[in-house]
């Protein structure tokens, strides 16, 4: 018997041999399954899914992230692991560091009055401010697990800012159950691609910026702040635009963050890349 176990590993061995990939198969499993019993009822009659229905696959979504960082911190790490993680949900001693929180509301706004001055006024950014309570949610269930689990973990074996990267990819395939009901352009048709590639893209880039900030802080409550300010910014002021049109300020958007991402970079693989592999 004890032959026998030794050469098949028990499901919490693979879990402490593999516990990034642990983390991603069980998140997606979770969100993409809670977003696909919301939407059964109108996909097993063969019906288009209403925006309502598309809108309220996300939040059930949420339960990936946040479950997943909690049972595995749980079981790989402990009690102590545990008190670990939210502690750093607790940590708010971060100082100038939340000055960056104001970096989404900034490069949106910026952005959107620039194309509406010189490309077409629907760009006129909007003033939803009951947006934000889409960005709270999404922004602390959310982080538990990419920046509470998932990021330590990742940068302790790679470079940070590789890491980041890679966590950014994963983070923007992770939307792709409700990416049409996003943004306001709602479908978006044959835009839809170029949408969703547009969109990984700013998500990308955000996760690194999001990254970078808990290098330096070790704080998961700013990179629950920062992911909060991203989304809710997206929702307060995105336009009523075509499309077209939010492809456009979303791939610019996109490009800038970029930007920002390359500005940081040498951070990333000196100070920061010693930073990363201590929680």
């Amino acid at each position: 018997m004890a032959a026998q176990s030794t050469e098949f590993p028990n499901h919490a061995s693979l879990l402490h041999r593999y516990p990034v990939v642990s983390y991603f198969v069980l998140t997606f499993a979770i969100s993409w399954l809670a977003a696909f019993f919301v939407a059964a009822p109108h996909l097993l009659r063969r019906e288009p899914l209403p925006q309502l229905t598309g809108i309220l696959m996300f939040p059930t979504m949420l339960l990936g992230p946040s479950l997943s960082g909690i049972i595995l911190t749980r079981i790989l790490d402990g009690k102590s692991g545990l008190r670990d993680l939210f502690s750093r949900m607790f940590n708010y001693r971060a100082g100038r560091w939340y000055a960056v929180l104001l970096i989404p509301p900034a490069l949106v706004l910026t952005i959107l009055l620039l194309l509406k001055t010189f490309i077409s006024p629907a760009f006129t950014p909007n003033f939803f401010l009951f947006g934000i309570f889409f960005g709270v949610p999404a922004g602390f269930l959310e982080e538990i697990g990419w920046t509470g689990f998932a990021f330590p973990k990742m940068s302790s074996q790679q470079n940070p800012l590789a890491a980041g990267i890679l966590l950014g990819l994963l983070w923007g395939l992770w939307h792709l159950p409700v990416i049409d009901y996003l943004g306001a352009a709602t479908p978006h048709r044959s835009w839809w691609l170029p949408f969703a590639l547009a969109f990984i893209a700013a998500m990308g880039a955000m996760r690194v910026l999001i990254a970078w900030l808990y290098s330096n802080t070790k704080s998961v409550l700013l990179a629950q702040l920062l992911h909060v300010s991203s989304t809710g910014s997206l929702v307060i002021f995105s336009p009523r635009v075509t499309a077209a049109q939010e492809v456009l300020w979303y791939a610019l958007y996109a490009a800038i963050l970029w930007l920002a991402v390359a500005a940081i970079a040498k951070l990333f693989t000196t100070r920061l890349a010693r930073n990363g592999s201590r929680k």
